[in-house]
């Protein structure tokens, strides 16, 4: 089961969704910012991921420049950023998309989504 946690009034999360149904994926949307990610399941998806911990955050963000996070990341261990990210759904980067709850992909580029589902297709 594909899941797409986001933000109901971001437009790249509107766009993935609207991109998955397209393609024909069947997604169950979560409001990130209603259901915050737990710790475990960041820190899961980040350890599966294999991304830098900073691309989990959403650097654009408000609360991210409230909150000076920008000089606070990089002294973060995995489960301080986990911890950070899970108290405000808004801090994180948007989307996230996982099968299974296993990760897949973060933010949207259609391209990166293809590729994706390219991959995931020659795994099966």
């Amino acid at each position: 089961m594909l899941t797409l946690y986001g933000y109901p009034k971001c437009s790249r999360c509107k766009n993935a969704k609207k991109w998955l149904e397209a393609q024909g994926k069947e997604v169950t949307f979560v409001d990130m910012i209603k259901e915050v990610p737990s710790k475990e399941q960041l820190e899961k998806w980040m350890r599966e991921s294999g991304l830098s911990l900073r691309q989990f955050f959403n650097t654009s963000g408000q609360k991210y420049r409230a909150l000076g996070l920008k000089d606070k990341i990089d002294g973060y261990t995995l489960e301080e950023a986990c911890q950070v990210l899970s108290t405000d759904g808004m801090l994180i980067k948007r989307p996230i998309l996982v099968k299974d709850n296993h990760f897949l992909a973060i933010g949207f580029n259609e391209n990166d989504y293809e590729g994706v589902f390219t991959s995931w297709k020659s795994n099966v």
